[in-house]
């Protein structure tokens, strides 16, 4: 991960865009060359994380690449937002799959430039937590297993909110979705089910593994230009908060994603060949409630002030103890 210390100055807004950074560490998105890959005109609700999220990852391979990029699609939000018939948000080569083929159609793009003898075209296959963790699974797992040389990108809202913010793999315990109810010992989704898909895809040992969320945009673009210098299977899982999923204020989907890091809950860091290279340290550690109540998918939680159901409070506290634990999230240099 590649950043700067530099020192601040009071200067007013003559320095927004990160131009007190070196010229190679700003964002793609505070030069004025930013290729926009995902342009204006799309559908996506106020606040969306993916469309955030997405335009970054985009942006960000664009310039890795010198714009020698094709994008796979799955169905999902944001091929659904970005691509109402007949119109089209994307500024570059960009096909659309299926629901459960983006990461086999993504790896038949990277074989056919192969056979074109066009390897200077870098490919990125692009899916919600429903066509990657779900659906998709099986492709994908094939994807890392033949190291195909293919940037896949999760974009994880934690459900099926396209079609109505059902259940997913990805979904976290006691979450409420349309069935997964807030009712029962165990309210919302269960404990104990799902798929934690970046550490299945560092089991595959392929090239470069790492997680990001939309909260530390200049972390996302430096994951995504390191992982195009990677040559074989690689994959970037995102954490993109939905405000109409998960029932957050449109206003807050930064801070829920900075919750979701700096409580534990959702562990930022990278690996190579199987291996955890790097971790992004908490820097003010906050308890999980702190996360959960800004979401009304939790709110039966806390449904009576205080009370609601510390018990289920105090086991997803544990659950992000556990990756605390795990990956030394507490401590040491950042």
């Amino acid at each position: 991960m590649a950043f700067q210390e530099i020192k601040l100055y009071q200067v007013g807004t003559s320095v927004v865009g990160n131009r007190l950074l070196d010229p190679e560490h700003r964002t793609a998105q505070a030069r004025m060359g930013r290729s926009n890959t995902l342009t204006s005109g799309h559908r996506a609700c106020q606040g969306c994380g993916e469309a955030l999220g997405a335009r970054y990852v985009l942006d960000a391979a664009m310039r890795a690449t010198g714009g020698n990029m094709v994008a796979v699609n799955s169905t999902g939000c944001l091929e659904v937002f970005s691509t109402p018939y007949p119109e089209s948000s994307w500024q570059l080569p960009w096909l659309h799959s299926l629901f459960g083929n983006g990461p086999a159609v993504a790896a038949g793009v990277a074989a056919a430039l192969k056979a074109k003898g066009r390897e200077d075209i870098r490919v990125v296959g692009q899916a919600g937590d429903g066509g990657t963790v779900d659906i998709g699974f099986g492709c994908l797992s094939g994807m890392f297993e033949r190291n195909d040389d293919v940037l896949f990108v999760c974009y994880d809202n934690q459900g099926y909110m396209n079609t109505g913010v059902q259940r997913s793999s990805a979904t976290p315990p006691a979450a409420r979705t349309a069935n997964t109810k807030a009712i029962g010992p165990e309210a919302g989704n269960v404990f104990g089910q799902g798929k934690n898909v970046p550490r299945i895809a560092m089991a595959h040992e392929i090239p470069y593994v790492a997680t990001a969320t939309v909260a530390d945009l200049h972390d996302l673009e430096a994951k995504v230009e390191k992982a195009m210098t990677f040559r074989g299977a690689r994959y970037l899982h995102v954490l993109v908060p939905c405000p109409l999923g998960w029932g957050a204020n449109s206003a807050d989907t930064i801070r829920v994603a900075r919750l979701a890091k700096e409580s534990g809950i959702f562990p930022v860091f990278e690996g190579e060949r199987g291996e955890v290279t790097a971790v992004s340290k908490i820097r003010r550690q906050v308890p999980v409630e702190d996360y959960l109540r800004l979401q009304k998918r939790y709110a039966h939680l806390f449904a009576n002030g205080a009370a609601g159901r510390p018990d289920i409070v105090a086991r997803l506290q544990e659950e992000a103890d556990r990756n605390i634990a795990r990956y030394g999230l507490l401590g040491g240099e950042l």
